[in-house]
């Protein structure tokens, strides 16, 4: 896939709007990115990042799309993630921490549920919780099979990055800001049956940085996907599969990367070839380890779970809480070896209530999968607690 194509310098976001509204066809043309060096735009077409047209969600121009090898869950929504560097610069490599990306960068992440059958998008509230299974790639997001709920976007300006969530409208064709964030109401029917009502959360600005703040003492945010252990993987390009981290060297988006080979890889949670732990500390990785490390607003609490971290004790083994109350389960352990029932980590990871759930953002339903996944790694872990 070429990066570096032709520009639109003369389309403004006003008749990119107009064009969404009329609900045209397929653009000739992807929309144009346009970073904001300051301020807060009030809609999402005014990035160009991406333009619902009737027919697709559509990347704009040197837009590249990504995807993780264990992603974030978020009630079972998929996710169409993108960057866009601008021209002549370039991320630098780090093998453990976010790559520093140049002032300039743009990253979306665009949130939608597929639709059940027969279902129109266009006011369409119940959806079903069967995350990715609609594919997002190169091309963009098949319209006719997915209900929008919102896009984020962090942007990288001179004085650190800035976390805008913009919500979609009914009609599907923009999204507009919503800096205070806002409830959704919507009903998830669920992969092994049944349906539940939630009240989706978009998070205001200051949730966004409760969870993209990987240095209390800086308090600057920064994204958490943009990492080489999440990257590390092959993705299906207009022009053939390729591993992202060789395919953003290659087109200038990333520098000093070595071979993927060299390079640190998470397992994909959901591949059960893979070993048990690696999928488990993947998905801890991805859903804790953002605040749950050395640096990180849970740091207090000594339980680290990103992926660099070895000693079982700082990942919970036989570690009581720090703090006691509702949270613990009446649980004396983070993690009891061979027996989950007692280990406070699955219990919270499993529960739904606020104060006790964890993550404490991002999710209001339970994701069995990532529960079931810990249950059995803790599981499977030897020695005991002495008890």
């Amino acid at each position: 896939m070429k990066r570096l194509l032709p520009g639109l310098a003369g389309v403004t976001a006003a008749a990119l709007a107009l064009w969404v509204g009329l609900g045209g066809g397929q653009p000739s043309r992807p929309p144009v990115p346009h970073f904001s060096a300051e301020g807060y735009p009030a809609k999402l077409s005014d990035w160009g990042m991406v333009a619902a047209t009737r027919d697709r969600l559509v990347l704009g121009e040197n837009v590249v799309p990504y995807d993780l090898a264990t992603p974030l869950f978020s009630d079972y929504a998929g996710k169409l993630r993108a960057i866009y560097v601008p021209k002549g610069a370039a991320a630098a490599y780090d093998a453990e921490k976010t790559f520093d990306f140049p002032v300039g960068t743009i990253i979306s992440k665009t949130f939608y549920y597929p639709l059940p059958a027969g279902a129109d998008r266009t006011g369409a509230r119940v959806l079903a919780a069967t995350g990715d299974v609609v594919q997002s790639g190169a091309d963009g997001l098949d319209l006719s099979r997915v209900k929008l709920i919102e896009t984020r976007i962090l942007a990288r300006r001179a004085s650190g990055w800035v976390a805008l969530p913009y919500v979609w409208n009914d009609t599907q064709t923009e999204a507009t800001l919503m800096r205070t964030g806002t409830l959704l109401p919507l009903t998830l029917q669920l992969a092994g049956g049944g349906s539940e009502d939630i009240a989706y959360a978009v998070p205001n600005v200051n949730q966004c940085a409760s969870c993209h703040t990987p240095d209390h003492a800086s308090r600057q945010i920064a994204p958490i996907g943009p990492k080489a252990r999440h990257l590390n993987k092959s993705f299906p390009y207009t022009d053939g599969a390729e591993n992202q981290l060789a395919h953003w060297q290659r087109i200038g988006l990333l520098a000093g990367a070595p071979a993927p080979d060299a390079a640190p890889r998470n397992a994909d949670f959901r591949d059960t070839t893979a070993p048990l732990a690696a999928r488990a500390r993947a998905y801890l990785d991805i859903n804790c380890g953002h605040c749950h490390n050395a640096a990180g607003l849970a740091r207090t609490t000594g339980l680290y779970l990103d992926a660099g971290v070895t000693d079982p004790r700082r990942l919970g083994t036989c570690k009581p809480p720090v703090a006691a109350g509702p949270g613990t389960g009446d649980h004396i352990f983070d993690i009891v070896p061979h027996r989950p029932d007692d280990s406070i980590l699955p219990f919270r990871v499993a529960a739904t209530r606020p104060g006790i759930r964890m993550p404490e953002v991002g999710r209001s339903v339970v994701h069995q999968e990532g529960v079931d996944l810990i249950r059995q790694w803790i599981a499977s872990l030897p020695g005991d607690c002495g008890s």
